[in-house]
């Protein structure tokens, strides 16, 4: 699996893409790590994996399980749903080994020695800090001050939301400039 990012970024999670080869007679398929909401699946056919992409709609596993009952019957997958919180479940059973993309939305990574930054230590330190700062003061036994750095840290966050609020279009909104 290769993911790559593509667009806005949450507050604690990322857009991304992933593009997996389907397994003609297989039904079932793991979701990518980290994952926390599908936006879209897409299937692919043609000379290049995605030359043709057929959208898949998203159903519910009680849908999914009534429209195509028998798995060992195969054809052109049409639906997916959540078959659990590891794996979608992809009916019709793929009739074939088509690459499917998947945008979603996941966690961001977490900070450990091998990655130093997330969206808070790259986008927002001062939230970040302050952040600490309200934590940090009943442990210093200053109760006084942390109204100050509540107050801090909320301004932040309302220029957090405004930025994001900026940002979000989709591909037929033209933004206005004000």
């Amino acid at each position: 699996m290769t993911t790559t990012i593509v667009g806005g970024l949450r507050e604690k999670a990322r857009r991304s893409i992933v593009y997996v080869a389907m397994v003609a007679g297989t039904s079932v398929y793991p979701k990518p790590d980290r994952w926390r909401e599908t936006t879209s699946i897409n299937f692919g056919v043609g000379v290049s994996p995605l030359q043709k992409r057929t959208p898949m709609f998203p159903r519910s596993l009680e849908y999914c399980r009534f429209y195509w009952p028998n798995s060992e019957l195969r054809a052109e997958p049409e639906f997916y749903a959540d078959y659990d919180y590891q794996h979608w479940l992809i009916v019709p059973t793929p009739i074939a080994a088509y690459q499917f993309e998947v945008l979603y939305w996941q966690l961001l990574p977490l900070l450990d020695a091998a990655n130093q930054t997330n969206y808070w230590t790259d986008y927002a330190p001062q939230a970040l800090l302050y952040a600490a700062l309200v934590q940090a003061t009943p442990y210093l036994k200053n109760d006084e001050r942390i109204q100050t750095w509540t107050t801090y840290y909320n301004d932040q966050l309302k220029g957090l939301g405004y930025q994001d609020e900026q940002g979000q279009t989709d591909n037929s909104d033209k933004r206005k400039e004000t």
